[in-house]
């Protein structure tokens, strides 16, 4: 068989074998994905949100707690003991107290902006678990079945074909 014919034969088989429906980028159904059949309906699982919500609280006050380097060992002026350090070591004309300062820079703006990301993470999950609750309620109060009874997504991809 010539490389021709093989890779008509294969193209021919392709097409036998392709749905009507068009897919792209997968490599067939998968449950829990959008029109997928297995799985059609949309799920939040509380539980989830809600741990990875917890911890990211949890992380922003364990770093709030010990990642303070500016203000750790602290004296009676607020200056911590790596910012005395530093300020020792210049006073000493030693170049290693102004890279002191400036790691102690670096290291606070960067606490700080794991502060704020682990901050909006914790908000943005309570958020999201607050608003899928009152989503479903909306969508259950509006979506009745003639019986009074709610229309599981499932029954609207009828509607969509």
């Amino acid at each position: 068989m010539t490389f021709d014919d093989e890779w008509a034969a294969l193209k021919a088989d392709a097409q036998n074998r392709q749905s009507a429906q068009m897919s792209l980028n997968t490599a067939g159904p998968q449950p829990g994905a959008p029109g997928s059949r297995t799985d059609p309906d949309l799920v939040v699982h509380q539980d989830d949100l809600g741990a990875v919500g917890s911890e990211a609280f949890r992380v922003h006050g364990e770093l709030r707690k010990h990642a303070d380097l500016a203000g750790a060992g602290a004296d009676k002026s607020g200056a911590g003991t790596t910012a005395r350090a530093a300020a020792e070591l210049q006073g000493r004309n030693f170049s290693a107290g102004s890279e002191l300062y400036t790691t102690l820079e670096v290291w606070t703006s960067q606490v700080k902006t794991v502060l704020q990301m682990c901050a909006h993470i914790s908000n943005h999950l309570d958020y999201s678990k607050k608003s899928a609750v009152n989503d479903e309620v909306e969508i259950a109060a509006t979506l009745k079945g003639r019986n009074g009874s709610a229309v599981p997504v499932s029954e609207l991809l009828k509607y969509v074909k």
